[in-house]
């Protein structure tokens, strides 16, 4: 199977190139690096199988080129963190809008089928937990720049989807949960890599808002593994799917674990929302998948627990 990975230098994409290379699988990966890094993919780059082009989905020629040449298109690249989504609204919508509109017009020329990355975002201020991908999307008022990235990646979903009704391109749409692991940076607001760092440096381990707040935080190794089953079955076409892990934490438990795990002797600090992003800030409260459609299409259960995945990002970080 020859497969194209747009955002394939970024943390979930480089894991997936290499557990489909390990499958004997050939890898094409495009990735302008904005968030992405040539580090998560250096240790492929002599791998049989395995080609990339530092380049943007935004070079149709070059995209084209690529997607004609692949049998599946796993669609990842994307602007994505809290940070910079806060910051960079603009950037984020089009990146996220523009970038799916752009690889589903050139898939659908030959058909080729395509996983489209989404996120748990998309369920907003919704309270009815556990999320079911039938449950409404609940989103906050459009002068919050928090709600940007939700609203670009439901409208991704839509047109996706719309490409399936109409055109009948084959698509999957993947909700992803809080996936960590190793290569995961804190650089945009990830909360577990920047707990570890803080948490082993001695400094302050910085909560936002009152801590109350809960995730549930999924193995980026699970993540794959639902991935590469989905693409081989053919009920997932047409179909918007949830990826995640039903341990739940809130995140002042997370942070106490991280301490604990670590042997740190840092203390906990809480920063209001509006210093740690923009005045009104508005955040989910819990974040809980509802995981009984993608175990009944290819039997996933996530392996991996929460202190398996803190364990292996504390280790990650300790032998960089």
């Amino acid at each position: 199977m020859r497969v194209l990975i747009t955002g394939g230098a970024g943390f979930i994409g480089s894991h997936l190139a290499e557990a489909l290379l390990d499958a004997g699988e050939q890898v094409q990966v495009l990735d302008n690096l904005s968030t992405g890094s040539i580090e998560n993919i250096r240790h492929l780059k002599d791998r049989p199988g395995f080609e990339y082009r530092i380049d943007s989905v935004d070079n149709e020629p070059l995209l084209a080129e690529l997607i004609d040449g692949a049998d599946v298109v796993f669609h990842f690249a994307a602007a994505v963190g809290v940070k910079l989504i806060v910051e960079q609204p603009v950037h984020t919508i089009e990146t996220n809008v523009h970038g799916t509109e752009v690889v589903l017009k050139h898939a659908n020329k030959k058909k080729k089928l395509v996983v489209v990355a989404s996120t748990s975002e998309v369920y907003g201020k919704s309270d009815r937990v556990p999320f079911r991908e039938d449950s409404d999307l609940v989103m906050g008022p459009t002068p919050k720049h928090r709600w940007a990235y939700a609203c670009s990646k439901a409208i991704d979903e839509f047109l996706a989807l719309a490409y399936w009704k109409e055109r009948k391109l084959p698509v999957i749409i993947v909700r992803f949960f809080n996936t960590v692991g190793p290569r995961q940076t804190g650089q945009y607001g990830m909360v577990i890599p920047n707990f570890v760092r803080q948490a082993l440096a001695g400094e302050p381990v910085t909560v936002f808002g009152d801590g109350r707040q809960s995730r549930s935080f999924t193995h980026v190794a699970d993540v794959v593994r639902a991935l590469m089953a989905l693409v081989k079955t053919p009920r997932a076409i047409g179909e918007v799917v949830n990826i995640g892990n039903t341990e739940e934490v809130s995140i002042t438990g997370l942070a106490e674990r991280v301490i604990a795990l670590t042997g740190s002797t840092s203390r906990i600090t809480y920063i209001p929302y509006d210093e740690a992003y923009e005045s009104g800030f508005e955040d989910m409260p819990r974040r809980l998948p509802d995981l009984s459609k993608i175990h009944g299409m290819v039997g996933y259960e996530p392996r991996h627990t929460l202190d398996d995945i803190l364990n292996d990002v504390i280790r990650h970080f300790r032998t960089r």
